[in-house]
């Protein structure tokens, strides 16, 4: 990665810069400061001859002629997706005795550019006069097969991945999970409730507006799209705290503990389990597992993992009319609430803002029948934002990016509602076409077929047996195959898509 060459092959210079990394490997990494690099790498060289390892004349020569890096980074390589597609790679081979792996991921690196420039480009154009400077963005796919992760603004100056690791508040775009209880509960979303503040020992809700409620009668549904804290914090103390945990749990998002203001999001939250949470209720109800790897192929050309044939079928985690049932109180959200600049004038979208208090954090958590996408905007400080609230720049971000998102549209209805008018159209534009030209209704390609062409699945094939003839010791890196949905490397070290 640094120098082009085996470890085997080092020479002095180069040695002491990989030596130097460890103590703080973004800090002297000489892609990111060459500098700093150079300068801790003299540092090195010195201790060696304090050391009694080297004479000083011995690395005198080494400190004239420092080490040469390669740049070899590619300026759309995923590099978020594939840190935490690695991490999953570990976890899978586990036990297996297999060290020279060929993964096929889950990325699209379309979709993977479209989310880096709708989530960079806005926060450089927008985030200092907002004193916004960070942020993180992850998209899959109802099933939980990830398309697209950024975890920061630039991946040269921090390596941390702020959509799988960081926990932040997700305030107001935690409630839907509350109101999944409710209607799991006999509530339906017709049913009437009071905006009124509600006590929890000392501590007593109240609204965005800054008022403990108006006391009017209204509908779940015109509660949930106006964001109300009031009616949050009464449907979880009425229902019962431990059964909003029993439903976070369900889902699989953690972080979250019990209190007097859970309703609002006041526990931690990754990027990655709050969209699996969400997704859970875009697919009608199925839990999701959010996965990077569909298949794992050791270098004799066996198949060690495959998603399809290794993992469970999802379980029915959420009945499906209460799924549908919350599905439309969160199209309310968009279309007549806090929501609005999330809209798509193509397709359906149902989802929620969110802000933390003092508007630490910021939140839109979005989906349509295709993809579920979440957003994070904040500091990685924990310093306030200038106002930002998750029906601003969160959901300006989500939509910039799903309006580019879909290939075409034929995209499924989201569970519970009905066809967008400009889909409707759209199809029976098709089916006119079809019925004037039979021919162009051939038979459509099962999921299978678009994620593993056989062209993929013969370049897979000579990657393991150039692998095997070699033992694992040579770079190759054949040119990408075509295909929207997957692409696969060897990888000795980490996937690459």
């Amino acid at each position: 990665f640094y120098f082009g060459k085996s470890v085997r092959d080092i020479n002095l210079s180069e040695a002491a810069l990989l030596a130097g990394l460890y103590k703080a490997p973004t800090k002297y990494a000489p892609h990111v400061n060459l500098p700093a690099s150079r300068a801790r790498t003299n540092e090195v060289l010195s201790n060696l001859v304090e050391a009694g390892f080297y004479t000083s004349g011995q690395v005198h020569a080494a400190r004239l002629s420092p080490a040469r890096i390669v740049e070899n980074r590619s300026t759309n390589s995923p590099d978020w997706f594939l840190d935490w597609a690695f991490e999953e790679v570990q976890r899978l081979a586990k036990g297996k005795g297999q060290y020279v792996l060929t993964a096929k991921t889950t990325i699209d690196l379309g979709l993977q550019r479209a989310a880096d420039e709708a989530l960079v480009s806005r926060i450089r154009t927008t985030g200092r006069s907002v004193r916004a400077r960070s942020g993180a963005l992850v998209s899959m796919e109802t099933n939980g097969a990830i398309r697209a992760i950024v975890g920061g603004v630039d991946y040269g100056d921090s390596q941390f991945n702020r959509a799988t690791t960081a926990r932040r508040q997700p305030g107001s775009s935690f409630k839907p999970y509350v109101y999944a209880v409710a209607l799991e509960n006999g509530y339906t979303p017709r049913s009437r409730v009071r905006d009124s503040s509600r006590s929890c020992g000392r501590w007593s809700p109240k609204n965005y507006s800054g008022g403990g409620g108006s006391g009017r009668s209204l509908s779940l549904t015109e509660a949930l799209a106006r964001s109300l804290n009031t009616v949050a914090v009464d449907l979880s103390l009425r229902l019962g705290r431990d059964k909003v945990m029993e439903m976070v749990n369900r889902l699989g998002v953690t972080g979250i503990r019990k209190s007097c203001s859970m309703a609002l999001g006041d526990g931690g939250v990754t990027v990655l389990e709050h969209t699996g949470g969400f997704a859970t209720f875009a697919n009608g109800g199925k839990r999701v597992h959010p996965y990077a790897i569909t298949e794992l192929i050791s270098s004799q050309g066996e198949v060690i993992y495959s998603h399809d044939r290794d993992e469970p079928e999802p379980a029915q985690v959420v009945k499906r009319e209460v799924a549908e049932s919350l599905n439309q109180m969160l199209h309310a959200v968009v279309e007549e609430g806090t929501g609005g600049r999330a809209a798509l004038d193509f397709t359906n979208v149902a989802g929620k803002t969110g802000t933390s208090s003092s508007y630490r954090d910021a939140w839109f958590m979005g989906f349509t029948g295709y993809l579920v996408t979440g957003v994070w905007i904040g500091n990685d400080d924990f310093r306030p934002t200038a106002g930002v609230t998750g029906g601003s720049l969160p959901a300006q971000i989500w939509q910039s990016y799903m309006s580019v998102a879909h290939p075409d549209m034929d995209i499924p209805t989201i569970p519970g509602l009905s066809p967008h008018p400009r889909q409707v159209e759209e199809r029976a534009r098709l089916a006119e076409l079809k019925r004037i030209d039979p021919g162009l209704s051939g038979p459509k390609k099962s999921d299978a077929e678009k994620t593993m062409p056989p062209m993929m699945r013969e370049v897979l094939k000579r990657i393991a047996e150039a692998f095997r003839k070699s033992g694992g010791r040579d770079k190759i890196e054949p040119a990408e195959p075509p295909g929207r949905r997957a692409s696969a490397q060897p990888m000795p070290t980490k996937p690459t898509p």
